[in-house]
């Protein structure tokens, strides 16, 4: 183990000890698909899967949404269909 790894480790642990002392217990993330089973994941709808874009048109990964596996991966799919049919942006609309 390297140095910053051990240091990265070592503030993990310290921050969660702190998070613990003050109270709030962590919260795991829920798949919204997983929980609402109707919802679906559709290409030709781009308004909902614009939840799943950061600003400058990249896609939010999986620990940071909550998202399971398998229906990140059904996103990034859509995602990338409506993105050949010009209904998503490949990236952010500032001009250069």
């Amino acid at each position: 183990m390297s140095v910053k790894a051990r240091l990265r480790a070592k503030a993990r642990k310290k921050a969660r000890k702190a998070q613990k002392k003050k109270g709030s217990a962590f919260r795991k993330k829920v798949c919204r698909f997983c929980a609402d089973a109707t919802v679906g994941i559709d290409y030709k709808e781009p308004k909902g899967l614009r939840y799943f874009l950061t600003e400058t048109g990249k896609l939010i990964p999986q620990r940071i949404s909550g998202n399971c596996a398998k229906h990140q991966r059904r996103i990034a799919t859509a995602i990338k269909r409506g993105r050949q049919l010009a209904l998503m942006p490949y990236a952010s609309h500032h001009g250069m």
